[in-house]
C-alpha cells in the first residue's frame, strides 16, 4: 500500500467516525430543542385566562393541530429576535435561528389532554403506561423517549388543573431538518470543510509523495550502478535528510566495497605468493625424502644426517608458513580483534626458545635466552604475540650462518618491556631495513644463499610489525656490528594494580 493511499483512507477511517458523531449529536440536539420549544408552547396555552374552561368542555377541540401562528401561537423553535425588545411570538423569520428557505416546518403541534388515570377522551391519542406520570416528579415535563433520529417528539406536562380531564397534556410535534436548528448547519454544505480538510489532505501530500517516489528512484538508479552516484535530493525538510541519509549510506557502501576489492586483490596477490612459497620447500623436501631412500644403504651416516637435516629445516619452514597464514587470516581484516588476556613474557619466551631450539640444533646454531627473575606481565593477545616473537626467533635461525649463535632477552626499562633478538648472522643492507616490514620483502642475496636457494616467504616480519602495532608496540630493526641483525619490540608494561 502506498503512502498516498494509506493518508486518504487515513483520513477516512478519522472523518467517518467524526462526522457520525457529529449527525448524532445533531440530532440529539434538534430533539432536545424541539422537546423544549414544544413544553414552552404548551405552558403558554397554559397560560390564557380560558384555557381550562375550553380544555374541560372539549378535550378533542382544544388538543386539535393548530396552524403556525393561529392564536397567537408560533410553531417549535427560537423565538425571534427584534432589535429593540424580547422574543416576539409572531411567525418565524429568516435568521440565525429560523429555518432557511424553501426547507420544510415543523408539523403544528398536537395537543393530547388526560386525566389523572392517564385516559384520554380523544379516540387518537396515545396510551400511556402507568408509570409515565411519575416522570414529571423532578419537573414540569418530560420527554417520552423516542429514536434519535425519528423527527417526532412528544412531551408531558402537567397542568395547572389537576382535577378534571386536562390533569396532564402531551404535546407531539416534529423536528425537520434545519427548523429547530442545532450544532450543524441547516444544509448540507457543512460537509464542504470536511471536503475541502480531506483535499488539501491530498494536495498537500502529493508533493511529498512524489519526492518520495523520486528518491526511491534515485537510490535504485544508484544501486543499479554500484552506488557509483549518489541520489540528489532537494529541499530542507525530512524528506531532504531521508536523502542525506542515503547519500550517507551510499557513500559508506563504496568505502567497504573499495575495501573489499583491496582486499580480495591482496588476498589473490598473498596466495600467488604462499602458493609459490610453499610449492618451493614442499618440492625440496621431497627431493630430500627422495635421496634419504635412495642413499639409505650406501651413503655415510654423516651424508644421511645432513639430508635429514635439510628436511627437518624445510618442514620447519612449511610449520612457520601455514602458522603465519591462520595469523595472516586474523589480522588481515578491517577491524581485527584482539582476545586481550594477562600474559606472562618469561614463559612466552621459554615456550618460544624451547619451540626453536631443535631447529637451531639441526643447523648448529646455538640458541640461547635470559629473562628477568619476577615474571613480566603484559595485557596482550596470547596467540598473536607468540607468533610475532616467534617469526623474529626463526628469521635469526633460519638466515644464520652454521655456528651462529642467536640470544632472545627479555627486561624492564622504566615501565616498560623490551625484547631483543640478537644474531650473529649477515645482516641487512641499511637501504633494506625500512622495507622488512613489507609484505613481500625478499631478503638479499647473501641471505638467500644461506636457506638453501629460495629466500623467505615474505609475511613473517609483516605479521610481526601488524600484531605490534595492533598493540601499539614498539618495532624497531638495527644491523649489529661487526655482523647481525637486532630486532627490539617494546611496549608499555600495566600498573601493579591491573597485574594483581
Amino acid at each position: 500500500m502506498n503512502l498516498r493511499l494509506r493518508l486518504l483512507l487515513t483520513t477516512v477511517a478519522v472523518a467517518v467516525p467524526l462526522v457520525a458523531g457529529l449527525v448524532w449529536l445533531d440530532a440529539r440536539s434538534r430533539h432536545r430543542a424541539a422537546e423544549e420549544a414544544l413544553a414552552r408552547i404548551t405552558q403558554e396555552r397554559f397560560e390564557r385566562p380560558d384555557a381550562q374552561a375550553r380544555c374541560e368542555a372539549d378535550p378533542v377541540a382544544w388538543g386539535a393541530p393548530r396552524t403556525p401562528g393561529a392564536m397567537g401561537e408560533r410553531p417549535p423553535g427560537p423565538a425571534p429576535r427584534t432589535p429593540s425588545g424580547p422574543p416576539s411570538h409572531g411567525p418565524p423569520s429568516r435568521g440565525p435561528g429560523g429555518p432557511p428557505p424553501g426547507l420544510p416546518r415543523a408539523a403544528p403541534p398536537r395537543f393530547f389532554a388526560y386525566d389523572r388515570a392517564l385516559a384520554s377522551r380523544d379516540p387518537a391519542a396515545p396510551r400511556l403506561a402507568a408509570g409515565t406520570a411519575a416522570a414529571l416528579a423532578e419537573g414540569d415535563w418530560a420527554a417520552i423517549d423516542r429514536a434519535t433520529f425519528d423527527e417526532r417528539v412528544e412531551v408531558l406536562l402537567r397542568s395547572p388543573w389537576p382535577d378534571g380531564p386536562c390533569a396532564y397534556v402531551l404535546v407531539r410535534g416534529t423536528t425537520p431538518r434545519g427548523f429547530i436548528g442545532a450544532i450543524l448547519p441547516a444544509t448540507e454544505l457543512w460537509l464542504a470543510p470536511l471536503a475541502a480538510t480531506l483535499i488539501a489532505v491530498l494536495v498537500a501530500v502529493g508533493p511529498v509523495v512524489g519526492r518520495i517516489r523520486r528518491l526511491t528512484a534515485d537510490v535504485r538508479r544508484s544501486a543499479a550502478g554500484g552506488f557509483v552516484e549518489a541520489p540528489a535530493v532537494a529541499g530542507a525538510d525530512e524528506v531532504r535528510q531521508l536523502g542525506d541519509a542515503f547519500v550517507a549510506a551510499s557513500a559508506e557502501v563504496r568505502r567497504q566495497l573499495a575495501a573489499r576489492d583491496d582486499r580480495e586483490r591482496a588476498l589473490r596477490e598473498f596466495l600467488a605468493n604462499t602458493t609459490h612459497d610453499v610449492m618451493i620447500p614442499l618440492t625440496v623436501l621431497t627431493q630430500h625424502l627422495a635421496s634419504l631412500r635412495a642413499g639409505v644403504r650406501t651413503r655415510e651416516p654423516a651424508e644421511l644426517d645432513e639430508v635429514v637435516a635439510r628436511a627437518m629445516d624445510e618442514a620447519h619452514y612449511l610449520a612457520a608458513l601455514i602458522h603465519n597464514l591462520s595469523v595472516a587470516a586474523r589480522v588481515d581484516v578491517a577491524e581485527p580483534r584482539l582476545e586481550r588476556a594477562a600474559i606472562d613474557l618469561n614463559a612466552l619466551v621459554a615456550r618460544v626458545v624451547a619451540r626453536h631450539r631443535p631447529v637451531a640444533a639441526e643447523r648448529g646454531i646455538e640458541l640461547d635466552s635470559g629473562v628477568p627473575e619476577a615474571p613480566v606481565i603484559v595485557d596482550a593477545d596470547l596467540t598473536l604475540l607468540e607468533q610475532a616473537v616467534s617469526n623474529v626467533v626463526y628469521n635469526a635461525i633460519r638466515y644464520n650462518r652454521r655456528g651462529g649463535h642467536v640470544a632472545v632477552v627479555l627486561d624492564r626499562d622504566d615501565g616498560r618491556f623490551v625484547l631483543r633478538v640478537l644474531d650473529d648472522g649477515p645482516g641487512i643492507p641499511p637501504p633494506d631495513l625500512g622495507s622488512l616490514i613489507r609484505r613481500g620483502f625478499r631478503s638479499d642475496a647473501a641471505r638467500t644463499r644461506t636457506t638453501g636457494g629460495h629466500g623467505g616467504h615474505g609475511i613473517g616480519l609483516h605479521i610481526t610489525h601488524t600484531v605490534a602495532r595492533l598493540h601499539a608496540y614498539q618495532l624497531t630493526f638495527t644491523n649489529r656490528e661487526p655482523s647481525g641483525l637486532e630486532v627490539e619490540l617494546a611496549g608499555p608494561l600495566p600498573p601493579p594494580a591491573a597485574t594483581a
